[in-house]
Formats: structure tokens, sequence, C-alpha cells
């Protein structure tokens, strides 16, 4: 077997570890429905930093000082992307625990073409015809559950929205992902201890208070939150982007079965019609972009 063969098959098995994590993690959080989404949010932020920098040590060893050095600027970009993806992560807690999987499924659904648009705002990226036919017919469908709902599906939008603007700031830095973790990670531990000190001396706190294996499960989000980020960069440092971009589909596809199949969250009308919008335009822009380099390398 070559090289270029090992890593290619690293590179999908990172990619299976890694977006079919996400799309079980319902499961972890269903453990802990009895505990606050803020609670659950506070310690994955805190004990996220002690994974992030055992493996940023066993990364870059002596380098790894320098690498977390940088110019205020940067900094202050990352509290910004930090308060996105804490945004979503609290978001889509609060959403599972409180029996709305399919609302989560249907936002990270969204979030490939929440990309496109804001590339065409922020980035001025063109859209070929297929892209804006896409995404107008996925706002139709979006726009049909809101009214058959007779409510925005807000969840989705808020995780569709705050993890697309996240990777559009991120995307302006010249920070390595794991890095700028750990760096949002710290930035956030201050106000997240402040969080659990209001939860204290208000409703209470479940750690140390409830059960052993609660105490173990809300340490193992920090594991659980980094992890599949380790394997995510995995796969992109040995696949090619539009194979990683058709993995991306697998999360909210198992989310998906396990609201409906598993959890038996109402799969209605107006939810048929969003999700088939949805799928439709992800088929399309998928293969839109699959096709794009073929046309690009014709004479």
């Amino acid at each position: 077997m070559t090289e270029h063969q090992q890593n290619k098959r690293l590179g999908i098995a990172a990619a299976l570890a890694a977006f079919g994590t996400w799309g079980l993690v319902p499961i972890y959080f269903k453990w802990l429905s009895h505990v606050s989404a803020i609670e659950i949010l506070v310690h994955r932020v805190v004990w996220s930093i002690p994974v992030l920098v055992a493996f940023l040590l066993i990364r870059d060893g002596r380098k790894f000082v320098t690498k977390m050095v940088l110019p205020p600027k940067a900094i202050a970009t990352l509290l910004l992307s930090g308060a996105l993806v804490a945004t979503n992560w609290l978001v889509f807690v609060w959403a599972v625990t409180n029996d709305q999987i399919l609302e989560t499924s249907l936002g990270y659904f969204i979030n490939p073409l929440v990309n496109v648009v804001l590339g065409l705002v922020f980035l001025k990226e063109r859209l070929t015809r297929a892209q804006v036919f896409a995404v107008s017919i996925a706002a139709a469908g979006t726009a049909y559950l809101a009214w058959y709902l007779g409510q925005a599906p807000w969840i989705s939008l808020v995780l569709a929205l705050s993890f697309g603007f996240y990777g559009l700031v991120r995307k302006q830095l010249a920070v390595g992902p794991m890095t700028g973790l750990l760096w949002e990670a710290m930035l956030l531990a201050l106000p997240a201890l402040g969080a659990l000190v209001w939860l204290h001396t208000g409703t209470g706190i479940q750690f140390g208070a409830e059960s052993a294996s609660t105490d173990w499960l809300l340490v193992g989000t920090g594991i659980l939150t980094i992890l599949p980020l380790v394997w995510f960069n995995t796969a992109a440092q040995n696949l090619p982007l539009t194979t990683v971009g058709f993995f991306q589909y697998m999360a909210p596809s198992i989310t998906f079965i396990l609201a409906v199949f598993v959890y038996d969250e109402p799969f209605n009308q107006g939810y048929a019609v969003a999700f088939g919008c949805i799928w439709l335009s992800l088929v399309m822009v998928s293969l839109e972009s699959a096709f794009r380099p073929r046309r690009n390398r014709m004479p």
C-alpha cells in the first residue's frame, strides 16, 4: 500500500469518527437532561482546556508556548469567535435536553447553505445559478416550516447562523484551529466560572451534588468536545475538501434518525417539506461543487 493510500484510509477513518461522534452526541447529552444547559456549557468550556493543552503539548512540544503568543487584535477576534461557538453549544445542548433534536438536525443541514450566502455577502464570492436556485429552495422550505409551525424554527436558524459566522470569523485569522480553540476556551473560562457561581447561588448546580456518574459525564464533555475536532483536522489534512464536505452531512443525518426513530419526536408536514427542500438544495450544491473542477479542467 502506498503512502497516499494510507493517508486516504486514515482520512476516511478520521472523518467517519468525527462526524459519527457529532451525529451520536445527542445520546450523551440526553444522559445529562437533568443538568441545566448553562452548567453543561460551563463544563464543556472548562474541561476542554486541559484536554487541549495536553494535545497541543504532545503535538507541538517546545513550540507550544510560542504558538500561543498572538497579537491583541487576533485575541479580540477569538473572543468574538468564542462567543459564537459558545452560543452554538448552548443552543444545541438546550435543544437536545428539551426534546428538540430534530431542529438541531435541520440547523446543521441548513449550515452549508448559510456558508454559501455568507461567502457572497462578506467575501464577495460569486454564486453560480445552481447555488442561487438551491439557496432559494432552502429558504422557501424554511419559510413554509415557519408558517406551518406558526413561528420561526429559531433553534435551527441560531445553530446555522452562529456556526456559519463562527467559520467566517475564523477564516479571517491565520491561527491554527486547535490553538485558536484553546484561546477561545481560555477567554470563555472566566465568564463560564462566573455563570457557575451564579447558578450555585440560585437554582444550584448538579456537579458534586447529584451522583458520581453525573460528575464524570460532565468532566467527559471536555474530551467529547475536543476529540472529534482532532479527528476532523486529521481528515481535512488527508482528504480533499470536497470529500470532507460530503462527510459533513453524516452528522445531521444521524441526529435526524435519532430524533424521529429513537426519541419519537414528531415529524409533521412542515418538517417534511422543509427537510425535502433542504436535502434537494444540498444535492444541487454538492453536485455542482463536484463537477465544477472537471469543467474548469476542460479546454
